[in-house]
């Protein structure tokens, strides 16, 4: 056993260091696309929530192709269809050879995944804010930007913070998808020393244990940031 753990060491004797860049890898990832997703998510789903029926009829189709396709091909189509479009668009102007950063495709296909699911979570939480919110603002002499500020939002984010927090921890363990385009993430890096090792199980359950780890300190995140937005509502 102490073999094992001897494999874990950081420097050129263990996988430490190794398996240390993929996890800052993988939490940069889930980090940078969380707000790109929130902030899609939210802009469909006041276009879902809207009275012009052809911002309800496009938002609905978007919401229904990236919940719809599985999240390994989002990520394909965005990586592969994305360096051929810039690649065609360079080659316009130049002969220079255009790559797709596997970051940046990674970002764009899991936000365009979260966001599909967090405009349903927004729209649930918009609905369930009463009509007269919008009138009080009215009264008050606020505009549209001003009510939606100041009176909505506060309440969105308390009615959807379980459900955009689910949908974090499913982003967390979907950045394992990356691996497939080379990006060095922790299942890659992880998968990387089982080929050196020959140790599967042992390199895995590590994986495993790190994921959960990186679970664990999110839910504490989340239930401090849940208490933040409660910290109005009567007991």
């Amino acid at each position: 056993m102490e073999e094992l753990f001897e494999l874990l060491r950081f420097g050129a004797q263990g996988w430490g260091d190794e398996l240390a860049t993929g996890v800052w890898l993988t939490i940069r990832l889930a980090l940078a696309t969380l707000p790109l997703g929130l902030a899609i998510g939210f802009f469909v789903a006041l276009a879902k929530n809207s009275d012009e029926p052809l911002l309800r009829a496009a938002a609905n189709v978007y919401t229904t192709i990236f919940r719809g396709v599985p999240e390994l091909l989002t990520l394909f189509i965005v990586y592969y269809g994305g360096q051929i479009v810039i690649g065609r668009i360079v080659a316009l102007f130049s002969d220079a050879y255009v790559e797709v950063n596997g970051f940046v495709a990674g970002m764009v296909a899991l936000g365009l995944v979260f966001s599909a699911f967090a405009s349903e979570v927004f729209l649930g939480a918009f609905r369930g804010i009463g009509k007269g919110q919008y009138e009080a603002g009215s009264a008050l002499g606020l505009s549209r930007f001003q009510t939606m500020q100041l009176i909505i939002v506060p309440q969105l984010i308390r009615l959807a913070l379980p459900g955009l927090s689910n949908l974090w921890m499913v982003l967390l363990k979907d950045t394992a998808l990356v691996s497939v385009i080379a990006l060095d993430d922790l299942l890659r890096k992880t998968n990387i020393a089982v080929g050196a090792t020959k140790e599967p199980f042992f390199f895995y359950f590590v994986a495993c244990m790190i994921y959960l780890v990186m679970s664990i300190i999110s839910s504490i995140g989340i239930d401090r940031i849940n208490a933040w937005a409660q910290r109005g509502e009567a007991r």
